[in-house]
């Protein structure tokens, strides 16, 4: 299949539009689909997409990007399945409208357009590690800041958890599982005669209820060890033969997690990595507790850019649940492009925030704000040490007195200072400063992170940093909203790169809710203002008009 941009621009005489009355003309334009076609649907870039077709223009065209592309994005937006959408395609001009293909005489869409591109954006991501529709709706959110005139010196950042539509598994389970699809692929082959009769009994769907559901708790710890030791036989019996299948891989990844090597055999592991196999049907979700929950799937990451002009979401990741928020931190610090003259500023939560991502921020010339930072809390006292960066020594301790000499250790990134013994004794800080007392001096020895954490802390309490950390409150509604309205935890796929398709057109389609929001205020204030600036001018010429009359009254009476 060739690809071919969408040339289809241009309004045939058999339009859909030309043949709508009056009334029907006017709910139209008023309606979703008007703002659509203007604002988003012009704004896809079909080119990005090519490399997902053959070069070869001899071959079938392909079904137009845009539409494709359009169709996932109303798709999230209006919260519809495959075959609704395709049908409301079909049938309804709305969708059309939206789409860009009134004209067409027949909708270039089939039951299968959406899962073919799906398919191939998996295929293409797996084969060379780029991901096209986060590029896509990345560039979009570009374009939607710019439109709305969006400043993009002020960003604010936040995660949430994405659960795996998988079943939740006890070990037990786990482990029968990855045993009985194992042996079910064997039969798949024909080699049956490779099981013995205690093995053929995971192909009897009874075993699986009487193995799992129809046990006492005193029996789990039996037969969890007899269903593993059935995994370690399947794995001896098969060697590499079956290296190739999934199955395979699964069963052996699940024995070297699960298990450990010891002089008399084989044991449980009684710690269990969070990045072990969760469930066969979604091997790559992976397990964390976080704020006293437990979650089993992936973590979503999202920068919003705003300001007075509105907000759109134009940074946005998607990994393995293990991957920490300090991790996001960093990737979208270092892509961050800034000046010092115009710094950008980025508001997160505490979990974002360290001494590293501090100073890495500096570097980039970025303004990170977090409301705390990760780690032990210093004495809010430390904060009054006032360095020498030049010469990275202490200038002054908290209460105004100056060392007798000091030393800076590069290998440990600290400071020794030595004050006066007399003045260290009677000072009322010398309780919280850090002073030890030798035989002729008071030594302070401190770090230069512990004194710039103290010195962050402190400015947290003031007015101007309050208020930063207010404007990033506005951010927790966005995981509420990917929960509620676009269900961004029953998504109905699984494994990590299916996964995060959809998640980044969820984010598209809310920034596409936004904008459509945007141009109807615009509309309505441009619909205020024209209305408005006719009347002012009704007025002037009715009130040059009851001037002239006067004047002409005047004449004649005279």
């Amino acid at each position: 299949m060739a690809f071919v941009k969408n040339m289809n621009k241009q309004l045939s005489f058999n339009d859909r539009t030309n043949m709508l009355t009056e009334r029907e003309r006017k709910v139209l334009l008023k309606s979703w689909s008007a703002g659509f076609a203007e604002h988003i649907f012009p704004l896809i870039n079909e080119e990005r997409f090519s490399v997902l077709y053959s070069d070869n223009p001899a071959s079938r065209p392909n079904t137009p990007v845009n539409v494709i592309v359009g169709m996932m994005i109303l798709k999230e937006m209006n919260g519809l399945t495959d075959d609704y959408l395709l049908e409301s395609v079909i049938v309804e001009v709305r969708y059309q409208y939206a789409l860009h293909t009134t004209s067409f005489a027949e909708q270039p869409v089939s039951d299968r357009t959406l899962s073919r591109f799906r398919e191939r954006l998996y295929a293409y991501e797996q084969e060379t590690g780029i991901d096209l529709m986060k590029e896509e709706m990345e560039s979009l959110a570009d374009a939607f800041a710019k439109m709305m005139k969006i400043s993009g010196q002020t960003k604010r950042m936040d995660s949430l958890m994405v659960a795996s539509s998988c079943k939740k598994m006890s070990r037990l389970e786990l482990v029968y599982r990855c045993v009985s699809r194992m042996v079910k692929a064997i039969q798949a082959t024909g080699e049956t005669e490779r099981l013995d009769k205690r093995l053929r009994k995971y192909l009897d769907a009874d075993d699986e209820n009487n193995t799992l559901y129809r046990i006492t708790p005193n029996e789990t710890d039996s037969k969890l060890e007899s269903t593993m030791t059935d995994a370690l036989q399947v794995l001896t019996l098969t060697g590499e033969a079956y290296n190739e299948l999934s199955e395979y891989q699964q069963l052996k990844r699940m024995v070297e997690e699960q298990t450990e090597k010891t002089e008399q055999g084989w044991k449980f592991r009684e710690k269990i990595s969070p990045k072990s196999l969760q469930n066969p049907s979604d091997e790559d979700a992976t397990y964390r507790e976080k704020a006293g929950k437990k979650h089993k799937g992936y973590v979503g990451n999202f920068v919003e850019t705003f300001d007075d002009n509105g907000a759109i979401i134009t940074g946005m990741d998607y990994e393995p649940n293990t991957h920490s928020d300090i991790a996001f931190s960093r990737s979208v610090i270092e892509a961050e492009v800034s000046s010092p003259e115009q710094p950008v500023t980025i508001l997160a939560d505490g979990t974002y925030g360290s001494d590293e991502m501090m100073a890495l921020a500096k570097q980039n010339h970025v303004n990170l704000v977090t409301t705390a930072l990760i780690g032990k809390t210093p004495d809010p006292i430390m904060s009054g040490y006032v360095l020498d960066d030049a010469k990275q020594t202490i200038d002054r301790c908290p209460a105004g007195y100056t060392p007798i000499s000091c030393q800076y250790k590069d290998t440990t990134a600290s400071i020794y200072a030595h004050f006066n013994k007399g003045t260290c004794s009677t000072c009322p800080l010398r309780r919280h400063c850090g002073v030890k007392f030798q035989k002729k001096t008071g030594l302070v020895h401190i770090s230069v992170k512990t004194i710039n954490r103290a010195a962050y802390i402190e400015q947290l309490g003031e007015p101007e940093f309050k208020q930063m950390t207010r404007l990033r409150n506005s951010i927790e509604g966005i995981p509420s909203v990917l929960r509620r309205k676009y269900r961004v935890d029953r998504m109905p796929v699984r494994g990590y790169v299916r996964s995060k398709l959809w998640y980044f057109l969820k984010i598209g389609a809310m920034n596409s809710t936004r904008v459509l929001e945007w141009t109807k205020k615009q509309a309505s204030f441009l619909y205020f203002c024209s209305f408005h600036a006719f009347h002012a001018v009704s007025f002037f010429f009715s009130f040059e008009n009851r001037q002239e009359n006067r004047r002409i009254d005047l004449l004649a009476v005279s």
